[in-house]
């Protein structure tokens, strides 16, 4: 297999390495995925994640373990248990029933074979959402986004985040507000970490200031990422983006989704037909990571902690795809429902 060293992934000697997300940005620790049942609790427990990132992840360990000489029953039965490892993000079944084709077809090398396009191609299809969505951005826009959407989410620069680095790069002196992205603070930790490597100004603030800060300082835009879009486009994303998509109609900011067509599933009519994932009370009880661990509920609080929420479709402004931006008239017409993409 093809050797790989990204920010969040690296594959050395047919074995996949994954940067563990929960323990940064404090420690930059690095973990062997040695058997699916690790590749499956590294999903679970978040240490990989971002849709297209679980989905690239759990593709190159397969194709990892068919480089080593897997056959084609084992290798099916662990695509069938990696298929269902999150329910939400509709990337990792994207990948899987792309792999179970080609396995099908042409055995474990036509597995290898399609795991490392489908990384290759997430990467290109980074570049061209960069491209479609930085020529948007003015000069000097304050822009908001949410979790993390950068280089540690998929195999690429990233979608949300990654058009903001476009537009930095293209020196268009922007300036960008950091949701901390509750209960795990994956904007806090993951974003602010990755825009403070790429030298980009940003400020962080927690979520519950979000629409304060749109009042106050003149939002031009909020940028999110999409872990499934719809046919008709309802978005599911990070639990606080349908909050984010209500403020910013309010106070005039557009709101714009970021993602590549991996992510739209055309065989969801709405947002009602996505199943959403539903985390452990404990994360909202309290803390853990890298700096230690704190509860500050009572240890029998009830808690509802759901992992995303669904945002309707008259509340996005438009979706910055690979292939195109597409605003709600086009959306309205049929653009997500077949699909397709720049790459695919």
């Amino acid at each position: 297999m093809e050797a790989r060293d990204g920010i969040g992934l690296k594959i050395s000697n047919d074995t996949l390495q994954l940067i563990d997300q929960t323990q940064l940005p404090h420690t930059e620790q690095w973990l062997t995925i040695a058997d699916t049942q690790a590749m499956i609790e590294a999903i679970h427990g978040l240490k990989v994640r971002g849709a297209p990132m679980i989905g690239i992840a759990a593709a190159l360990f397969l194709a990892t373990k068919a480089s080593a000489g897997a056959g084609a029953d084992s290798l099916a039965d662990d695509l069938a248990r990696l298929r269902d490892a999150r329910p939400t993000a509709v990337n990792l079944m994207f990948a899987m029933d792309r792999l179970a084709a080609a396995l099908e077809r042409n055995g474990p090398a036509g597995l290898i074979e399609t795991a490392e396009s489908l990384a290759d191609r997430d990467a290109m299809l980074c570049e061209a959402i960069a491209d479609n969505g930085a020529t948007r951005i003015a000069h000097g826009e304050q822009i908001m986004t949410h979790c993390n959407t950068g280089a540690l989410a998929t195999a690429g620069i990233g979608t949300a985040l990654g058009v903001i680095r476009r537009a930095h790069e293209q020196d268009k002196a922007i300036h960008v507000w950091v949701n901390e992205t509750r209960p795990l603070l994956q904007g806090g930790r993951l974003t602010a970490w990755e825009l403070g490597r790429l030298g980009i100004p940003y400020t962080l603030i927690s979520d519950s200031m979000a629409a304060a800060v749109m009042a106050t300082h003149r939002i031009d835009r909020v940028i999110v990422g999409a872990d499934r879009i719809a046919a008709n486009g309802d978005t599911a994303n990070k639990i606080g983006t349908y909050g984010l998509a209500v403020a910013a109609r309010y106070h005039g900011a557009r709101f714009e989704v970021a993602a590549p067509y991996t992510t739209l599933d055309p065989e969801c009519d709405d947002g009602s037909a996505i199943e959403i994932e539903q985390r452990s009370p404990a994360e909202v009880q309290g803390v853990a990571g890298a700096a230690g661990a704190l509860r500050w509920a009572p240890i029998d609080a009830p808690v509802y902690n759901p992992a995303f929420d669904i945002t309707p479709a008259e509340l996005i402004d438009s979706w910055i795809l690979d292939i195109d931006v597409f605003d709600r008239t086009d959306v309205a017409g049929g653009a997500l429902d077949a699909g397709g993409g720049a790459f695919g």
